[in-house]
C-alpha cells in the first residue's frame, strides 16, 4: 500500500507538471509592501495611500499593486527606520527627519527649527540638501532616497494666549526635535519631547502648557477644542524620507522601478502643493475662518508674527539652534551646512581649527 500511494502521488503531480506545461504562462502580480508617513494627515491619507493602494494596481492594469501601513501603527521605531531599510525588513519605507536626526544630526540639516519661515525657502533649502542626502542614504544605508515629503508648517498651540515669541517663556511646550527644544530655551520655555499621537493627552491632562504641530495636523487631532491660542510663526515643517532597500528596488521588473522614478516624483510634488494649501487652511480651520473647507471649526485666535518677532527668529536661529546642533554634531555638521544649505541661506558655520 504504501508503494501504491506513492505511485499515484508521482502520476499526479506528473499529471499537474503536464498541464502547467500546456497552459500559457502567466505573469505573477507583485504586491509591494510599503510603510507610510504618519496616520491620519491629509498627506497619507488623501496621497500616499492612495498612490499605493489604489492608484498603482490602476495604472498597471492590476499587475502591480500595493499594500500599506502609517509607520506610527506598524510597531516600527522611528529611529530604526533607515536600519530596518538598510536590512530590508522594510523594503519600502518613511522616516521623519528629525527621528533620523536624533542619531545622525546632520540629516535634520533642512530643517532646523527657526530655519525656514515660508515654504519658498523650505523648498530652496531642500534643494540643496537633497544631493547629501541622496548620496549618504546610498553610501551609509545601501537605500535609494525615492521622494522627500512635507508636512504643513508647525505652529504653536496654546492653552493661554500667546501674542509674541516672549510669550511662550516659562512654558511647557511640546517639541519634536532637538532644535525645537534649543529654539524653546532661548524663550525661557521647557521643551517636553512628546510623540504625536501623544500630543492630545499631554495637552488635556496639562502636562504641556502649548504644542508644537503642524497647523492642520493639529486640527485634525483636535487641538482647537484643547487650546485657544495659535501662534502662526512657522517653527519647523516635518519633512521625511521616503526610501527604498536597493537590493528589494532593483530586484523589481525594470518597468515597474521606470513607473516608481517617474510616478513617486509626481506624487512629492502633489504632497508639497497640499502641504503648502493646508498651512493656511489649517489656521482657516483652527480659527473658524471661510477658508476652512473641514466640517469641524475651532473658534482659536490666531496671532501672526511681528517684525520684531522675525527678527528675534533670526537671531536665536543664528546663535542658539545652530551652534547647539554644530556642537552636538561635531565638525562634520559644519562642513555639510557650508556645502549645502549655508550658501541658500547666507550663513557660514565656523569650521573647527
Amino acid at each position: 500500500m504504501p508503494r501504491l500511494f506513492h505511485a499515484l502521488l508521482l502520476l499526479l503531480a506528473a499529471s499537474f507538471a503536464c498541464q502547467a506545461q500546456a497552459q500559457p504562462q502567466q505573469v505573477p502580480a507583485q504586491r509591494l509592501r510599503i510603510v507610510g508617513g504618519l496616520a491620519g494627515v491629509t498627506q497619507y491619507t488623501r496621497h500616499e495611500e492612495n498612490f499605493w493602494a489604489r492608484e498603482l494596481a490602476a495604472r498597471t492594469g492590476g499587475r502591480y499593486s500595493a499594500s500599506i501601513v502609517p509607520f506610527d501603527r506598524a510597531g516600527v521605531p522611528g529611529q530604526e527606520m533607515l536600519s530596518l531599510i538598510q536590512l530590508g525588513v522594510v523594503p519600502f519605507g518613511t522616516a521623519l527627519m528629525s527621528q533620523m536626526a536624533v542619531q545622525f544630526p546632520e540629516l535634520g540639516t533642512p530643517d532646523m527649527a527657526g530655519l525656514n519661515p515660508d515654504i519658498a525657502t523650505l523648498r530652496r533649502v531642500v534643494g540643496a540638501f537633497r544631493p547629501y542626502l541622496a548620496r549618504t542614504l546610498r553610501e551609509r544605508y545601501g537605500a535609494d532616497l525615492l521622494a522627500i515629503y512635507t508636512y504643513p508648517a508647525q505652529a504653536v498651540f496654546c492653552a493661554r494666549p500667546v501674542a509674541r515669541l516672549a510669550d511662550l517663556a516659562n512654558r511647557r511646550v511640546r517639541v519634536s526635535s532637538a532644535t525645537q527644544a534649543d529654539f524653546m530655551r532661548a524663550l525661557g520655555a521647557t521643551p517636553v519631547y512628546t510623540e504625536f499621537a501623544a500630543i492630545m493627552s499631554n495637552m488635556t491632562t496639562g502636562n504641556t502648557d502649548c504644542a508644537i504641530t503642524g497647523t492642520m495636523s493639529g486640527h485634525t487631532l483636535g487641538l482647537h477644542a484643547v487650546t485657544n491660542s495659535l501662534y502662526t510663526m512657522p517653527l519647523s515643517w516635518g519633512l521625511a524620507v521616503f526610501a527604498a532597500n536597493r537590493e528589494n528596488l532593483e530586484a523589481l521588473p525594470p518597468d515597474l522601478q521606470a513607473l516608481l522614478r517617474t510616478e513617486l516624483p509626481k506624487l512629492e510634488a502633489a504632497v508639497w502643493d497640499q502641504s503648502e494649501r493646508e498651512t493656511t487652511e489649517g489656521i482657516a480651520c483652527n480659527t473658524g475662518a471661510a477658508g476652512c473647507t473641514r466640517p469641524v471649526k475651532g473658534r482659536m485666535t490666531a496671532v501672526a508674527p511681528s517684525p520684531q518677532d522675525e527678527a528675534r527668529r533670526r537671531e536665536i536661529f543664528a546663535t542658539r539652534v545652530l551652534p547647539g546642533w554644530l556642537q552636538r554634531c561635531g565638525p562634520v555638521c559644519a562642513q555639510v551646512w557650508n556645502d549645502t544649505v549655508g550658501p541658500a541661506v547666507g550663513i557660514r558655520a565656523p569650521l573647527a581649527r
